[in-house]
């Protein structure tokens, strides 16, 4: 297995050592794509941390059980499509148990099914005021305060996929124009307008929060090594924290509750669903309609100027 990464301020775990070993072979002898890993490897990261703590990884001792109930007790916590994730990643990890030999077991047949059916369920949508108590308990004299602030609104008011946030680079923002150009899914692009209210927080957290970094992503981590976000997955983590840290009952502890939250908000105030699905960058129509199952003027208040080019 690797050995402790570079420039570690300590050594690695016997789990995190198997993580990695568990990415290198996706990398190189599964050949996946980076977004791919970037998914894969946190599930099982937590995953082995949970079963074998601080203690050495025994990839034999492992039984269908300890899978089972890990995939069930994280897959009631995530989005459905964040779960179904979850289940591929492990399906894969174990038959990497496998190759190498660890266990004769068929254990990726254990893996749980996530149940999706389509337009099921209401989308986990986090109330307004909900997104008001979490937005108010945040620090703003800190720089890392300032960097949550910012990185939740775009999310809360702008509807963006953590994923989105997490690869916001600074080119990507016009402030004279007011907008904001996203990567979005399958590397297409769309133009946002930029609302002042997260417009006045990036630029708090850029001139008094963002440490001085050559790298050209908007947020970077807060602890060593400095760096963007690899994947959604940080913005995630940001999310989590902020609901435990304010006690907040949200439907999730994901960052897709808030995309959700913004769509019923909009739609409840009269907005149309072609004027959402504009907005949340869907490119097939029928993926906003589900948003029909809740009851939407403040699309235009959106489309507001930014006052003066902060720089």
């Amino acid at each position: 297995m690797p050995t402790e990464k570079k420039g570690s301020a300590r050594p690695l775990t016997s789990a995190e050592r198997c993580a990695q070993a568990y990415e290198e072979y996706l990398r190189e002898a599964r050949g996946l794509a980076r977004a791919t890993i970037i998914n894969y490897v946190p599930f099982i990261r937590s995953f082995l941390k949970d079963r074998f703590g601080d203690g050495p990884v025994i990839l034999s001792h492992l039984l269908a059980r300890d899978v089972v109930g890990f995939v069930l007790r994280q897959a009631r916590r995530l989005h459905p499509k964040r779960a179904k994730l979850l289940t591929t990643a492990f399906r894969s990890f174990l038959q990497y148990v496998r190759y190498r030999g660890s266990t004769k077991l068929d254990l990726a047949a254990a893996v749980p099914v996530v149940a999706n059916w389509s337009m099921s369920s209401i989308p986990r949508a986090i109330a307004a005021d909900q997104v008001q108590q979490l937005l108010a308990s945040i620090d703003r004299r800190t720089a890392i305060g300032r960097r949550d602030y910012a990185v939740l609104l775009l999310l809360a008011r702008l509807g963006l996929r953590s994923g989105e946030v997490a690869t916001l680079e600074l080119d990507d923002i016009d402030w004279n124009a007011g907008q904001l150009s996203v990567h979005g899914k399958s590397g297409l692009r769309s133009e946002l307008p930029l609302p002042a209210e997260v417009g006045q927080a990036i630029a708090a957290y850029l001139r008094r929060g963002r440490p001085h970094h050559t790298s050209r992503r908007v947020f970077l981590r807060a602890k060593a090594p400095l760096r963007g976000f690899q994947g959604a997955s940080g913005v995630g983590s940001i999310v989590r924290h902020r609901l435990q840290r304010a006690r907040l009952e949200a439907p999730t502890y994901g960052a897709h509750q808030f995309r959700h939250g913004l769509a019923t908000d909009l739609l409840r105030h009269g907005a149309s669903l072609g004027e959402i699905g504009e907005l949340l960058g869907h490119h097939n129509p029928q993926t906003t309609t589900i948003y029909t199952k809740v009851d939407l003027d403040a699309l235009r208040t959106l489309a507001l100027p930014w006052p003066g080019g902060a720089r």
